[in-house]
């Protein structure tokens, strides 16, 4: 058995997330696990560095996968963007340490969140973008985001439900770039907790539009209460970008 590890962009627009379900074969981590099964002729499991929502997209998603193959690394990437349905593309494999594992031995993540601040419609990038017609104070968001960043328990950020495992991330960066009436929001932190970017992301925008003031930041992370947080942003415009090991 050899360990592979595939670098992998995909738009999640008609998916049901990352992960595998037992109600639903239209998943990344499915249609990845179909297609090694099928080429190996046994089953396959595909571990990925985490679980994207339904929706959201990957420009640099990382999994490994051990596999029992004669085929070359430029042999198994030819063949999954073969078979692949066109919205999945693998961009690099490579054989990795035995030991590898794309979630255990990953350092940190980077995200990318994109609005469209215009009244207009931009219909071309609608499924991948949040559209917002009001003004959007971009120095407001940029004083909450300095006060996100750091290490801090991040329970009031999170829809998982509470359990004994640790809320605490560290966010490394939370950097906001406009472009003309584009909006890019990059997240780069350690990890991060389930729907974290889009509940960071919908807290943001309300800060934004005036909603609430950049020094709440301080008093809904010391709270940990999910409620007094803002909104879950859409699932389309997130993409993860970057994963580090």
């Amino acid at each position: 058995m050899r360990n592979f590890k595939f670098t992998l962009q995909y738009e999640g627009g008609r998916y049901q997330g990352w992960q595998r379900q037992e109600s639903s074969e239209n998943t990344i981590q499915g249609k990845l696990e179909a297609l090694l099964s099928k080429m190996c002729g046994q089953p396959v499991k595909v571990q990925g560095s985490g679980r994207t929502d339904a929706g959201v997209h990957a420009l640099g998603q990382v999994a490994n996968a051990h596999l029992e193959t004669d085929k070359t690394p430029g042999e198994i990437l030819e063949y999954m963007n073969a078979y692949l349905p066109e919205d999945i593309g693998v961009i690099k494999v490579e054989e990795a340490d035995e030991r590898f594992h794309s979630r255990l031995n990953a350092k940190g993540k980077t995200y990318r969140y994109r609005v469209i601040n215009s009244p207009l419609p931009h219909v071309l990038e609608r499924r991948y973008t949040w559209s917002i017609a009001e003004p959007l104070d971009v120095e407001a968001m940029k004083r909450a985001a300095e006060l996100l960043c750091g290490t801090h328990d991040f329970a009031a950020f999170t829809s998982a439900k509470k359990s004994r495992k640790s809320t605490v991330r560290t966010l490394e960066e939370l950097r906001i770039e406009p472009h003309g009436d584009k909006i890019d929001f990059y997240f780069s932190g350690d990890g991060f907790l389930f729907h974290m970017v889009r509940i960071l992301m919908g807290t943001l925008i309300e800060t934004g539009l005036g909603q609430r003031r950049p020094e709440e930041m301080t008093e809904i992370l010391a709270s940990k209460k999910r409620e007094l947080a803002g909104a879950l942003a859409p699932a389309q415009g997130l993409t993860l970008m970057e994963v580090r090991y």
